[in-house]
């Protein structure tokens, strides 16, 4: 299953370190950012995804996410 969410991550370092964060809550999938987007998109590929979970970890380090339909 693949979620993609609009984000407001600007820099590549920002992006490093939510990708790391993410992958410690879901060791097993591949989630990347693409910054050049207008929508500053997070794709996060896995078998088993929380939208929530995602949202919550990006708000708690003061980033805006949402899930994209």
């Amino acid at each position: 299953m693949i979620e993609v969410f609009k984000t407001n991550v600007q820099e590549v370092e920002q992006s490093v370190m939510i990708v790391g964060k993410l992958l410690e809550h879901f060791p097993n999938s591949i989630v990347n950012f693409d910054l050049e987007d207008c929508d500053k998109i997070l794709r996060v590929h896995a078998a088993s995804i929380s939208n929530h979970k995602i949202i919550e970890l990006l708000n708690s380090h003061g980033f805006h996410c949402e899930a994209l339909p």
